[in-house]
């Protein structure tokens, strides 16, 4: 996993943990102190935060934890797979796009920067060079050919290269 994936989820874990466990404590304690639990918005209100953060930090803790058992030796050297870049031929407009599959963190289509888990993402893991592709976008179906490849070991191996 890309150290500034990890960072950025290690970042937001420990401030929701501290709104968690030091935050929203005091602020449920200044509401309770108000009165009547049952009329008080703000103690209502504390309480939404505390189990959406909750939730939040939940879903953090398993994301940080899932990216941390991706294993590039796994990651195939011939075909798309995440950290891969390839050109596309869009069939219909005649026009090439270049994508490169990063995580839904990583993500940012201005860019070029598409998730693995993304309709166009999902539709490419797996294909070669040649491979003619169809995928269903919430804009309608997609034809692409695959005209380059470039994996993350690939990338890797001219980053060596550049470094010599």
């Amino acid at each position: 996993m890309p150290a500034k994936i990890r960072e950025k989820l290690e970042k937001e874990i420990q401030l929701l943990d501290h709104e968690l466990s030091v935050e929203l404590p005091a602020e449920l304690k200044r509401a309770a102190a108000l009165g009547d639990l049952s009329e008080n918005a703000e103690y209502h209100m504390a309480k939404q935060r505390q189990e959406f953060v909750a939730a939040r930090l939940t879903q953090l803790k398993r994301r940080l934890a899932e990216l941390s058992l991706v294993n590039l030796n796994n990651i195939p050297h011939d075909r798309v797979a995440y950290g891969s870049t390839v050109r596309l031929l869009n069939v219909e407009k005649g026009e090439e796009i270049e994508y490169r599959l990063v995580t839904s963190e990583e993500s940012d289509v201005a860019k070029g920067l598409i998730s693995t888990s993304s309709p166009i993402g999902r539709g490419l893991l797996g294909k070669q060079v040649g491979d003619a592709v169809r995928i269903q976008t919430p804009g309608g179906v997609k034809e692409f050919e695959v005209m380059d490849l470039v994996t993350i070991h690939d990338q890797d191996d001219e980053a060596s290269a550049s470094n010599a």
